[in-house]
């Protein structure tokens, strides 16, 4: 009888959203915010070896479908998401991935994942280790502007990395900001509720706008942000989809991932094609100033890029050996006779 069980070149480690959330726990939330950080700002310090390009992006009315490769020359990593505001309508996510690390060598898959959970994640993280290099020091809270998906994650990943130990919600739905208070009690924060995002503002020393409007929106007037704030702009992160008002750019050093992709995607897309902004990774590597007096406004105007997704999946990688948090799947062809696909084809009519 033939034997049609396939060999180990054709199984590809797979974790899923169950085996993501198993991982979480396993690890601990914060201490996977922290590592993932650790794992983010490694790559940022050798962010020239990348190759970097734009996402992909296919747009529509509804929201946006984008590819986001990259790879380091040993490793090749991509990662499919979408961005769809009206979703949660029906019940659905806004937004939604998963990933994929290749060998550059032999271009077989070496792991796939889920990654709508791990963007969550990876963002978080991404914000929290630019906010350890930008933030006020001692810098203890944070008004949280927006409370979808994302607030929970930010806030954790800001106290873990950061110190932060207070968090102000803000959300024009209620409910929303009742989910994040809800769901970060017990978790060593104290959290208010605002009524209005001026509210929510007062005492903050680091601002993050979460919110998931696909339009120019303003969701920070420029008369309320003060001197001496750290502003972390996450919700922004396509053609036309903006948070701040123009004149709080103007009023910022402006910190960013990838010129190319955010002058399309991010919060300068409202500004001249030369307005200067910094790469953070040439903060990290001691190469460019990043806060540099107290009355300072820093912005970091991230729209998420793919070397950040690299890292968490090359962090999740590493967390997977020895564990049971995945599965073998059977993904790759692999004939006995690697000329011969046909004939293993063929072997399976029984």
């Amino acid at each position: 009888m033939t034997n049609l069980s396939p060999s180990d070149k054709a199984l590809v480690p797979f974790v899923s959203v169950d085996n993501m959330m198993k991982l979480v726990h396993h690890i601990g939330i914060e201490e996977m915010l922290t590592g993932l950080a650790d794992y983010i700002e490694a790559d940022f310090k050798r962010w020239e070896l990348f190759d970097k390009t734009p996402r992909i992006a296919s747009h529509s009315a509804e929201g946006v479908i984008e590819l986001m490769p990259t790879s380091d020359g040993e490793v090749y990593g991509f990662k499919y998401v979408n961005g769809h505001p009206k979703n949660t309508r029906d019940g659905l996510q806004t937004v939604t991935a998963f990933g994929l690390l290749a060998d550059v060598g032999t271009g077989y898959p070496v792991l796939l994942s889920e990654m709508t959970v791990l963007t969550a994640l990876r963002t978080a993280a991404t914000s929290a280790m630019v906010a350890r290099h930008l933030a006020p020091k001692g810098a203890d809270t944070m008004a949280m502007i927006g409370a979808g998906a994302q607030s929970e994650f930010q806030s954790l990943a800001m106290k873990a990395i950061c110190g932060v130990k207070n968090i102000r919600l803000y959300d024009i739905d209620p409910a929303a900001s009742a989910k994040a208070a809800r769901n970060l009690s017990g978790m060593g924060l104290s959290v208010t509720v605002a009524d209005t995002r001026e509210d929510a503002m007062q005492g903050a020393q680091i601002i993050t706008t979460c919110t998931a409007d696909k339009q120019y929106a303003t969701i920070l007037t420029d008369n309320m942000v003060g001197s001496g704030v750290h502003i972390n702009a996450i919700g922004g992160d396509c053609p036309g989809k903006t948070e701040l008002a123009p004149a709080i750019l103007h009023r910022s050093d402006i910190f960013v991932e990838f010129p190319p992709q955010t002058r399309i995607e991010g919060e300068i897309q409202q500004l001249a094609e030369d307005h200067p902004v910094t790469e953070m990774w040439q903060v990290i590597n001691g190469t460019a100033k990043g806060r540099t007096h107290a009355d300072q406004i820093t912005l970091f105007d991230s729209v998420g890029f793919a070397i950040e997704d690299f890292s968490a999946l090359r962090y999740v990688r590493d967390r997977i050996k020895g564990t049971e948090m995945y599965h073998d799947l059977d993904l790759l062809a692999d004939p006995d006779d690697p000329r011969d696909l046909f004939g293993m084809v063929q072997r399976a009519k029984g």
